[in-house]
């Protein structure tokens, strides 16, 4: 694990934090938070009124109007003391203006020197509280700038100091950015996605991120409508999680590849084009067993990624790093085309819920060879094709996955009892009288195929329909002779 950790740090330097804090300038945090520092706070008055002590007031002011050096001078002599001094700030404080001041001071000051996220872990040690507390406290404020730089800093912390979070405060604060990644129309989306990009390069955290339903709630986001920054930011720590082989292998199963290349193929920005090409790169390299890169190529042909990839050869581009990934990609997915089994490639279009009239559906060698191994892995490929009728709302996925049980029950002995038990044959019929006519013209036939006993009856009653149909579906069209 932490070899990967490693290598992820090594692979990231293009991405350094500066460069992305010049990216995030232009958020509305940055934004709020240079306003702010020109606000300056009458320190004098919180100890006129007695709410900050004389060591306090002495520290903070000092502080607040030193320079690069005095600040490093200052912390240099009086660490136990700068963390006690904002602390008590933090905690006695409870004028909004003045905690943002307060939060930014904190930000700013670790920003400039790494290292001194340690100044807040040796003050908790030696006190024998957590460091987390105060900070995740703050979380709760109602004030949405005071909530998000808090944040800001919670991640400094957890990524930049020598030792990892405690698990259930990570726990707290992962499932806090993945509540606010989920919120509508939020205004600091992308510094939460910024936290989130520091945070999943440390391997402990990914996989901390992925038990409190992450990935899932990245991709939900990413189907969404979300500017092309936020976009890439959420890309990017997609990219960042399948440096682990078990998370790339994993990947998949939350249906990345094609969200991914329905994204690809609108993209204009380089940058997001740069981020998917990396991603589908990682989930070919990274995973150790062979059989699932294998299928990640598959899901990418399917998804028409190779198509993708000619178009983007036709671009210039200045990023030898994408110049590469498209040779690379088109190298592995052009061999897994040559290696693909048709059953290979059926058992991916099934896993990937996007149905369409290929010819594996319609092929009658197909059925007569493939429809006993719809049984394998118990019944994986039939229990998807069922949950398909049951949950899609696209007719023509409704229309293959009828056609397909039907296939299944004509030309696998015991298909009838199976598709029962599955509770799909409840399914086809309630198809039966669906809107769109091509699902219920091949919802008919699936329910005919379940109920006849007598094949070469079924094969006239068939032909007497399609004679008397005007409009018949793409792909439909040799049923009778099949039947």
């Amino acid at each position: 694990m932490a070899n990967t950790d490693f290598n992820v740090k090594s692979m990231i330097p293009a991405l350094p934090d500066e460069k992305i804090d010049m990216l995030a300038a232009t958020s509305v945090l940055q934004q709020q938070a240079t306003e702010i520092r020109t606000q300056r706070v009458n320190w004098q008055s919180y100890l006129q009124s007695q709410m900050i002590s004389q060591e306090d007031y002495s520290f903070i002011v000092a502080f607040d109007n030193a320079d690069a050096a005095g600040r490093e001078a200052l912390l240099r002599d009086n660490r136990n003391q700068c963390a006690k001094t904002f602390l008590n700030l933090l905690g006695h404080v409870s004028k909004d203006q003045t905690i943002q001041y307060i939060l930014i001071m904190i930000d700013d000051m670790l920003q400039e020197d790494h290292s001194r996220v340690e100044i807040f872990r040796e003050h908790s040690s030696k006190k024998r509280e957590s460091v987390w507390g105060p900070f995740l406290n703050l979380l709760n404020r109602p004030d949405g700038f005071i909530m998000n730089m808090t944040s800001r800093i919670i991640a400094k912390i957890a990524c930049w100091s020598q030792e990892l979070m405690d698990r259930s405060d990570l726990q707290f604060y992962l499932t806090w950015l993945k509540d606010q990644l989920k919120q509508n129309n939020n205004e600091y989306m992308q510094s939460v996605a910024r936290c989130l990009q520091m945070m999943l390069r440390i391997d402990e955290y990914r996989f901390a991120f992925v038990a409190v339903d992450g990935i899932s709630t990245l991709l939900a986001v990413l189907q969404g409508r979300v500017n092309f920054q936020v976009q890439y930011q959420l890309i990017f720590c997609l990219w960042v999680l399948t440096f682990n082989p078990l998370l790339a292998e994993k990947m998949n199963k939350f249906s990345v590849i094609p969200i991914l290349a329905d994204i690809l193929s609108d993209s204009v920005k380089e940058k997001v084009t740069r981020i998917i090409l990396a991603v589908f790169r990682n989930l070919i390299e990274k995973p150790e067993e062979a059989m699932v890169s294998k299928e990640h190529c598959i899901a990418m042909v399917q998804c028409k990624v190779l198509k993708q990839l000619s178009i983007l050869e036709q671009r210039k581009f200045d990023d030898e790093d994408i110049c590469a990934d498209i040779e690379f990609l088109n190298e592995k997915l052009q061999a897994s085309v040559q290696d693909l089994s048709s059953f290979d490639e059926y058992a991916t279009e099934v896993k990937s819920g996007r149905l369409e009239w290929s010819p594996v559906h319609k092929s009658a060698k197909f059925w007569r060879e493939n429809a006993p191994r719809l049984n394998e892995k118990n019944y994986e490929l039939l229990r998807i094709l069922i949950l398909l009728l049951e949950s899609s709302k696209d007719p023509l996925v409704l229309s293959v996955a009828s056609f397909d049980i039907g296939e299944y029950v004509r030309h696998y002995p015991r298909g009838k009892h199976v598709i029962e038990q599955l509770g799909g044959k409840q399914l086809v019929m309630q198809l039966l009288g669906h809107e769109d006519p091509n699902v219920r013209y091949e919802a008919l036939l699936a329910v005919q195929k379940l109920m006849v006993h007598n094949w070469e009856y079924l094969g006239r009653q068939l032909e007497k329909e399609q004679t008397q149909t005007t409009k018949q579906p793409a792909g439909s069209g040799n049923l009778a002779a099949k039947a």
